[in-house]
């Protein structure tokens, strides 16, 4: 793929449509947060998407990343810069694995191609504001930044009911459901026949 030549037609066109998707200020927020998350260690990239995409490219910032998130147990084992693309595209789906294990639905995730050779970096920008905003609502001591960066996720809320509470609620009919108490068909006249007026 590193001799792939310029879109025309079609493929132009949706490309164009996935470059638009991206966002400069939520690239700010991320680098902030991956930078308080991280340390100094993982440096800063140059602010655009060109800059954004080579300073997670070779997936050390990533596997430094979601080591941070998990504590004491680390579950990218080496994360060595490397020269080679097999080395750091291994490393890139390291760090996907971990964040599905973390908690990231499947469906969040970009795909190693989308960051290695820049095709769709908003994927990539939904997946780490989807491990933010999970590492928030888990709460556990290990997110650094502001909590305000993103949004907690819902989480469960539990409720018990005694069993005469629900003998109460078998007998009440939701007004959502709708009633049909007092309907009658009196007055009404057969189908296809002219109202009657006198």
């Amino acid at each position: 793929m590193a001799n792939k030549g310029p879109a025309y037609g079609l493929s132009r066109e949706v490309q164009s449509k996935i470059d638009k998707k991206y966002d400069p200020e939520l690239e700010e927020r991320l680098v902030a947060w991956i930078m308080a998350q991280c340390g100094a260690e993982v440096g800063s990239p140059e602010p655009s998407k060109t800059g954004f995409q080579n300073w997670l490219k070779d997936g050390c910032v990533l596997g430094h990343l979601i080591n941070s998130l998990y504590g004491a147990t680390k579950p990218v084992k080496k994360v060595q810069v490397s020269g080679m693309a097999f080395k750091q595209m291994e490393l890139i789906s390291q760090f996907l694995n971990a964040a599905e294990r973390y908690g990231i639905n499947k469906t969040d995730l970009f795909q190693t191609v989308d960051l290695w050779e820049g095709k769709d970096l908003a994927a990539v920008q939904r997946t780490l504001m989807a491990l933010g905003s999970l590492a928030v609502t888990k709460d556990d001591g290990c997110y650094q930044g502001d909590p305000a960066w993103f949004h907690k996720k819902a989480q469960e809320n539990k409720r018990d009911f005694t069993d005469e509470q629900l003998k109460e609620g078998q007998s009440v009919i939701g007004l959502q459901m709708g009633t049909n108490k007092g309907a009658s068909q009196a007055g009404m006249t057969g189908y296809g026949r002219p109202r009657q007026i006198l």
